[in-house]
């Protein structure tokens, strides 16, 4: 069981599976909604993902076609990636999650669209398909 929060803690989750693998997104929208070079996420089912606390909280914005990003409304923390083309999965924001995770397989995915000023070297493998 993992769990987790936004910043202020007003809105919490639950997972109820392991989790085994992560994405960072480079594309631009991830960047714009995290602030960062890119943004960390994990995909787990939806009958594995449980709102805990704070659902009135929750805000949704369509960033583009079939593509929807929910965020707490009091503090603005990224909390969930949803896509139309994957309708029984969700991306949760990995910077979010209050409980530790074992070893993970991780990948790059949007590297067509990465920050020219950021580079990596953690030698992970990468992809321009999401």
């Amino acid at each position: 069981m993992h769990s987790g929060s936004c910043l202020c803690q007003a809105v919490c989750y639950q997972i109820a599976t392991p989790i085994a693998a992560g994405i960072h997104c480079h594309c631009q929208q991830c960047r714009k909604a995290h602030g960062a070079a890119f943004a960390s996420y994990v995909n787990v089912r939806r009958e594995h993902f449980v709102w805990s606390q704070g659902e009135q909280w929750l805000r949704r914005y369509q960033s583009s076609p079939g593509v929807t990003r929910t965020f707490c409304g009091q503090c603005g923390s990224t909390l969930l990636w949803l896509g139309e083309q994957r309708p029984n999965w969700l991306s949760v924001a990995l910077a979010t999650l209050d409980t530790p995770l074992d070893t993970m397989t991780w990948q790059h995915i949007h590297l067509d669209s990465k920050a020219p000023w950021h580079h990596w070297t953690d030698g992970l493998s990468a992809t321009n398909a999401g």
